[in-house]
């Protein structure tokens, strides 16, 4: 399909993809509330205003608090000074501003390519996807973690390769999981990346204990391995390799061993073509495959924690371009990733059809996992002067289909990501990416078909933690 060749039928089409997304927004999924972002203000609120443990503070109504380790409630310390609306205000804000930096890193080139019109259209289709329409909704942090490990990318593509490590850190810090990008780095034998990601995890963790030491005694003795006041293990937003065998083996536990050999099985596959990426200096594919081995690989992945696909969803539309099968499976699989598919399973995963389309995400991220297509060497040039051409109004997204041999020859506008996974490998300095997020605790949807637009609740767990 080709974009309208006009300015004014460009505008009409952007008009039309805005009402039809707010339309699907407002009616479609289920709001949650700024559930996250309560829990957070709630118990900032209980640990300056009122003396307590942030881990002691409960939603009112609930039995779900405050999961993140020590160093979040720091970074959250000036919701104390905000009103609850002040507080939301602020973090759409940041979830914008985190949007528009994770675009420009992954897409920029080419957005620029398209203008306004490429930007519009981008937009409004991130706003379709669940997981970031969930980060929003929620108040999430999880764009926010992906824009500070994407800033060591831009580090290190920038020449300021002594700083890189000190976003993927803070995210470590801030969330547990985005610390297997520390082991990329390693991989990857940037060394002093991974060191500095190191230090910077271990000085905020460090200044936690010292801001706040009895709340971080408590979480790092008890509360880190206490996976009941996060959720069911068994709850259809948790798609990770966890939650499937939670799935299977509901009501009794999921066996551990179980999980260890399908984990170690994922980690064995990750590390292999992580190697196969990075030998041929395929950074932005080995940092897209670490954010899919995060997601798997964490005990909960809420269904908000998916926004990790980014990366590779944006590699796989890049060499769609290129070869039109794969543009075809990545419409397919945004359109899954758009439609709240699991939650028809809400109420019983048990059958074929349960196991089948309760882990839909799953299944895509797996899937992920062992087709994205990396490690081919990617363009490395510097950055030229926009032209006039540049700026040409809607040119036809098959043109890149048209040109010789386009299967195996490189992009004539590859985006801001590939080309700073050319030169920073091409450059021989340190380099890192990653991300994925720990969960947090909400409550279940209160409504029996969650995506009913007349009930308003949020996800996770079914039934309150024990005491």
């Amino acid at each position: 399909m080709r974009p309208p060749g006009t300015d004014r039928g460009r505008l009409l089409f952007v008009l039309a993809l805005v009402t039809a997304v707010t339309v699907f927004t407002a009616t479609v999924p289920l709001l949650r509330d700024w559930f996250d972002l309560r829990v957070y203000h709630g118990a900032v609120d209980a640990w300056i205003h009122h003396g307590g443990s942030v881990y002691d503070y409960r939603v009112p109504g609930t039995t779900y608090g405050f999961t993140y380790p020590p160093f979040a409630a720091v970074g959250m310390l000036p919701m104390a000074v905000l009103g609850l609306h002040a507080a939301i205000a602020v973090g759409l804000l940041l979830n914008l501003t985190a949007t528009a930096f994770v675009l420009h890193v992954l897409a920029g080139d080419r957005l620029r390519r398209y203008g306004w019109f490429g930007l519009a259209v981008t937009v409004c289709a991130l706003a379709l996807l669940e997981p970031v329409r969930d980060t929003f909704s929620f108040g999430q942090v999880n764009l926010v973690l992906l824009a500070l490990v994407l800033g060591d990318a831009w580090l290190l593509s920038t020449g300021r390769a002594r700083w890189a490590g000190v976003g993927i850190g803070l995210a470590a810090a801030i969330k547990l999981t985005p610390a297997i990008f520390i082991v990329l780095l390693l991989l990857a034998r940037r060394p002093r990346a991974a060191a500095t990601a190191t230090a910077v995890a271990g000085a905020a963790t460090a200044l936690a204990a010292w801001v706040m030491p009895d709340a971080s005694r408590f979480y790092w003795t008890e509360a880190v391995w206490d996976t009941t006041r996060i959720g069911r293990l068994d709850y259809v937003s948790n798609q990770s390799l966890q939650g499937v065998l939670a799935r299977l083996a509901e009501p009794a536990e999921p066996s551990r061993a179980v999980w260890a050999l399908a984990a170690l099985v994922v980690f064995g596959v990750w590390v292999w073509r992580v190697r196969g990426a990075l030998a041929t200096g395929d950074v932005l594919g080995a940092f897209a495959l670490t954010g899919l081995a995060a997601c798997l690989l964490s005990p909960i992945t809420w269904v908000h924690h998916l926004v990790w696909l980014l990366p590779s969803l944006a590699l796989l539309v890049e060499a769609g371009l290129r070869r039109r099968r794969l543009l075809w499976i990545a419409g397919g699989l945004y359109v899954l990733l758009c439609s709240s598919v699991v939650w028809l399973w809400f109420d019983d995963a048990s059958g074929i059809d349960g196991f089948v389309g309760s882990n839909t995400y799953v299944w895509i991220t797996l899937g992920l996992l062992l087709g994205l297509p990396v490690g081919q060497a990617r363009v490395n040039r510097p950055r030229r002067k926009r032209s006039t051409s540049d700026t040409a109004p809607a040119p036809s997204p098959a043109a890149p289909a048209s040109a010789p041999a386009a299967d195996s020859q490189p992009s004539a506008e590859p985006s801001s990501a590939v080309m700073a996974a050319g030169s920073v490998v091409g450059s021989g300095r340190d380099t890192g990416r990653g991300g994925s997020s720990d969960p947090t605790g909400s409550t279940r949807p209160a409504a029996p078909k969650p995506q009913s637009s007349s009930e308003r609740a949020s996800s996770y767990t079914v039934t309150p933690p024990p005491a």
